[in-house]
């Protein structure tokens, strides 16, 4: 291994400094330039670099103070009420992993955000709570918990809770560190409340998961017209798919949330899915470039991130940086365990940059526990 990866070898840059050469490298540097062997072997490395770390946002930790940002500010103060969550060395851009961010929002029954919109694509996860609804682009969704809900990319939304509902709680995903490093983003708020286009649940009703689409209906958009994935059919599905499937050996039974009219992603940039561990499953570990925030939404277990075990139950989030050796671990021997995840692989796989590997002795990792 360490043969395979010296830079001592032809064809990576070998060049020792001189007087004579550090005088040039400053000279170049007057004029905006520089000598591309200076840093060729570190922009050009043997195998896909992480700059994130893998990271366990535990929820019992984190609701209390969750639920006291709605007593210190108010939607209209914040625009939105949202703790992020930060990876230790990805504060600069405020991302939990790679070029992603996510954060915990709460709204009290009776509240409503202003409609706004953003070029950042977003979605969530619905953690507590009920009468939670979100609005977008005139399709009123209402939601229950662990529904799956997206806001593509610049399209009007906004979210509240009915005044006889219970403070919802949801996770927020979004691609704004990726969107912002293409120098691409933007934000618009609405003047005043959209006017409702459709009856409400109209999406999930007509695109819902029968399998039959209809024929009297275009649309047009490079997103799906599904806005919210319901947990009574997604679990269900996840149940009849592991009774004549074995699943993947390293993600148990995954099902990725899908476009239904073209079975891709459901939006450009970020993916999303929900795997089931069976009881006591332990899966083979793996490494793939692509950025993942998982959340636990049913069950208890563990994870092997790194070489580094993170134990984590329902609501707690954890991340996986690109190209880590990862495993998962359910920790019953008598009931399944389901992690919700979202990711960039619509972006990594429409740039030709997804690999994946096995861990094996070569390229492994010694466990370290907690």
């Amino acid at each position: 291994m360490e043969g395979k990866y010296s830079d001592d070898q032809i064809g990576r840059a070998r060049v020792k400094d001189t007087p004579e050469l550090e005088a040039y490298y400053k000279e170049l540097e007057t004029l905006g330039a520089g000598a591309l062997w200076t840093v060729a072997n570190d922009i050009e490395p043997w195998e896909p670099r992480t700059s994130s770390i893998p990271m366990l946002w535990k929820y019992d930790d984190l609701r209390e103070l969750v639920l006291k940002s709605s007593e210190l500010v108010t939607p209209e103060q914040a625009g939105r009420r949202v703790v992020y969550l930060v990876n230790d060395k990805r504060k600069d851009v405020s991302a939990a992993v790679g070029w992603l961010y996510t954060g915990i929002q709460v709204t009290r029954p009776g509240e409503s955000t202003s409609a706004h919109r953003h070029r950042a694509s977003a979605l969530r996860f619905i953690m507590e709570g009920s009468g939670g609804y979100t609005v977008v682009d005139g399709n009123k969704i209402t939601f229950e918990v662990n529904d799956f809900v997206i806001t593509p990319n610049s399209a009007w939304h906004e979210h509240g809770v009915a005044a006889d509902g219970k403070t919802c709680i949801w996770q927020d995903g979004l691609d704004i560190p990726l969107v912002n490093a293409l120098e691409a983003n933007d934000y618009a708020v609405y003047d005043g409340k959209q006017s409702l286009n459709n009856p409400v649940n109209y999406s999930p009703l007509t695109y819902g998961s029968s399998g039959l689409l209809p024929a009297d209906k275009v649309w047009d958009k490079p997103y799906s017209p599904l806005f919210k994935y319901s947990w009574k059919t997604v679990y269900p599905a996840l149940l009849e798919a592991a009774k004549v499937n074995d699943g993947s050996p390293f993600d148990g039974i995954l099902m990725n949330y899908s476009n239904p009219l073209t079975g891709g992603a459901v939006m450009q940039t970020m993916g999303a899915s929900m795997q089931l561990l069976r009881p006591s499953e332990h899966t083979k570990a793996h490494k793939h470039t692509g950025s993942f925030v998982y959340q636990c939404a049913k069950g208890k277990g563990y994870s092997v991130i790194g070489g580094k075990r993170f134990d984590w139950k329902e609501r707690d989030i954890f991340c996986v940086p690109s190209w880590v050796n990862h495993e998962h671990v359910n920790l019953s021997d008598t009931e399944d365990a389901c992690l919700f995840s979202f990711n960039d692989l619509p972006t990594i796989n429409a740039l030709g940059l997804y690999q994946e590997r096995e861990y094996t002795e070569n390229n492994g990792y010694q466990i370290i526990e907690k």
